[in-house]
């Protein structure tokens, strides 16, 4: 699994231009899901997201997580994360899981973390969703699973 993290001060999706899921201080995760991906490694990465440290301290040093200070998490599922660019001018999709396969296991994630973090909110799944934010910082962190 590929995570794109952005810590935001606010993040919000519309889909046919009604607002689907909006979010204020926290983080921002588009989700690609590779062809060997499992809910186990789903589990994995929601644990490595929810203790990541990029929040300020009283410091300013990035040593607190999205439970310490609190912050709502916004999961989208962004399947362009898993395409191989190495070759040519297009972007190949074999290294991404089929889509209804997909969609369950990004489903399992969005479950998990609904029982593990206080604010949750989602994208849907192959939606054509238009997403708006502010990042702080900028933060942004890829991080594999």
């Amino acid at each position: 699994m590929i995570a794109l993290l952005q810590r935001v001060n606010w993040a919000r999706i519309r889909i046919d231009d009604l607002t689907h899921a909006s979010i204020e201080k926290g983080l921002l995760v588009f989700v690609g899901v590779e062809a060997n991906d499992t809910q186990a490694k789903a589990e994995k990465l929601l644990a490595k997201l929810l203790a990541y440290r990029v929040f300020a301290d009283a410091e300013d040093r990035m040593n607190l997580n999205i439970k310490e200070i609190g912050g709502d998490l916004l999961l989208v599922s962004q399947f362009t994360l898993a395409a191989d660019t190495n070759k040519g001018l297009r972007p190949g999709f074999s290294s991404a899981m089929p889509p209804a396969a997909a969609e369950s296991v990004y489903d399992h994630l969005i479950a998990a973390a609904t029982q593990q973090h206080d604010s949750v909110q989602s994208g849907k799944f192959a939606a054509d969703m238009q997403i708006e934010l502010e990042n702080d910082g900028p933060v942004t962190f890829i991080l594999r699973n």
